[in-house]
């Protein structure tokens, strides 16, 4: 259950209430329903008995906090993190995480069944890894507050655009997430610590990034400080002046920023500001669960779309006779070629093309593919579910970060198109927040 979040304009209830908290939303908060209307409580499970406050009253439902538990679920656990609940970076430290994962199956399972009105044959195992430091992307905001004499560095706190004052992550991967108080003294001494607004953080096999926005050219002594962050750290330091295309690595002269996967013999390098996974082990499992669905024998031809620097493609590339990756970004195009160069494969191709625009007339459109994958953004396919179907592939592996947009396409592919939705499952990219990661399976009829 979703909504959408409003000013609240009502006068709000006094004094303490009780409530029986009968589900969780999309976003991890519990909820009841108090004289018929929804109510959404910060910091309740399922089955919870609660006495709460009211901290937001509108016309379709209402928002509250808890204040106490009566009964607490079984599947309550202490959250580790000393700021979860202030934080916003996590929503579901309070529950086991194997009703996390169930949770976000079931969401997956609601969302195919609502709104795409499917089913799968089978429920595919959830893939997991570890619960804490997993995290390997992230943005951070920056903010020089006058009131606490110094700089915040951390994620926004929980439904306000304000920075959370942090010690320490225990989500980040445990290079960056224990520097956030020396990267808080860092940016303080800097001349322009009120022109840093946020810090792009890249972890790679065996190599940190940070790439630090500045809106106002540092001096050479910031540069100097920046360097010396770099040197004590052993991180990578680059500065973005302006868009990512302007982002440039200050220290050292030489950078070696890139991921491995083992199994297929890759190394792929990228830049801080590229779209890769952020948990690698999680993406190690769901290569090898979409080979696994595509079922190559090493005679098809692969189609990969929304396939950024190559993670799907080079790794089809080991099991296909040949693959095509097709993405909208041209620079992530560029950097494809470069890392199927990098690792000697030559059976694959690589075009940049807007996937929410017809691309009927493309040329890579007029070749035959056996097997095709699809790992778009939050918006999902939809544009490109009729080109899919019109190639005609036996076999169809979707990978989603969005359950709703998942189910849509998936509705278009079984009703409009042909296919049927033989297997579904979750995969745990984003432990301890509601971000639901999922790959399913379609077979042509």
């Amino acid at each position: 259950m979703a909504k959408q979040r409003h000013r609240s304009r009502k006068p709000l209830p006094e004094g303490v209430f009780e409530a029986t908290i009968e589900a969780l939303t999309h976003e991890g908060q519990g909820v009841a329903r108090i004289a018929g209307k929804a109510l959404f409580v910060a910091g309740a499970l399922p089955g919870e008995r609660v006495r709460f406050r009211y901290t937001a009253c509108h016309s379709q439902y209402d928002e509250g906090e808890t204040v106490e538990l009566l009964v607490p679920s079984p599947e309550r656990v202490t959250p580790r993190c000393a700021h979860f609940g202030v934080c916003g970076g996590c929503s579901l430290q309070h529950l086991a995480p194997a009703a996390q994962i169930r949770f976000k199956q079931d969401w997956l399972l609601e969302n195919l069944a609502r709104i795409g009105k499917v089913e799968p044959r089978e429920v595919l195992a959830p893939l997991t890894a570890l619960h804490w430091g997993y995290r390997r992307k992230a943005r951070l905001a920056v903010k020089y507050v006058p009131k606490k004499g110094r700089v915040l560095v951390g994620f926004r706190e929980r439904s306000t655009p304000f920075v959370a004052d942090l010690a320490r992550c225990e989500v980040l991967a445990p290079s960056v997430g224990t520097l956030l108080p020396a990267l808080s003294r860092l940016i303080d001494e800097l001349s322009i610590r009120e022109r840093v607004p946020q810090i792009e953080v890249a972890v790679g096999e065996d190599s940190v990034a940070l790439s630090f926005r500045v809106l106002t050219e540092p001096t050479a002594d910031d540069l100097e400080r920046l360097r010396a962050f770099g040197r004590e750290h052993g991180i990578q330091v680059y500065l973005q002046p302006q868009g990512n295309d302007s982002t440039y690595l200050l220290w050292p002269e030489r950078e070696r920023l890139v991921y491995r996967l083992p199994r297929y013999a890759l190394e792929l390098a990228f830049k801080p500001y590229h779209f890769t996974q952020v948990n690698r082990e999680i993406n190690l499992q769901m290569i090898d669960r979409a080979l696994e669905l595509l079922a190559l024998d090493g005679s098809e031809r692969v189609l990969d779309l929304f396939c950024g620097l190559g993670n799907f493609t080079l790794a089809l590339a080991r099991h296909a006779a040949h693959v095509v990756g097709v993405e909208g970004d041209s620079g992530l195009v560029e950097w494809a070629r470069r890392n199927a160069e990098r690792n000697g494969i030559r059976n694959v191709e690589f075009h940049a093309a807007d996937l929410a625009k017809d691309v009927a007339s493309q040329s890579w459109m007029q070749q035959r593919y056996d097997k095709i994958l699809l790992d778009p953004p939050r918006s999902g396919a939809f544009e490109m579910i009729p080109h899919v179907a019109a190639l005609g592939a036996r076999r169809v592996v979707y990978v989603s970060c969005h359950p709703a947009t998942l189910a849509r396409d998936a509705g278009e592919l079984v009703y409009r198109h042909g296919y049927r939705l033989l297997k579904a499952g979750v995969m745990d990219m984003f432990p301890h927040t509601a971000h639901v990661e999922s790959i399913a399976l379609f077979e042509r009829r």
